[in-house]
């Protein structure tokens, strides 16, 4: 469905739902989306689903 005109009154964080990771290097928790979730602390690839 098309729509012209103002944006929706939905949320971005209400639509998409983010897992929680650690982080296996610096131990951070955070929560990300997507297949390969990057800690925003230290940059790592190395987490895991917490």
């Amino acid at each position: 469905m098309c729509s012209i005109g103002g944006g929706t009154d939905i949320e971005l964080e209400e639509r998409v739902k983010g897992k929680t990771y650690k982080c296996r290097e610096c131990g951070g928790h955070f929560k990300a989306v997507g297949k390969h979730p990057v800690c925003p602390s230290c940059q790592s690839e190395d987490v895991e689903p917490a």
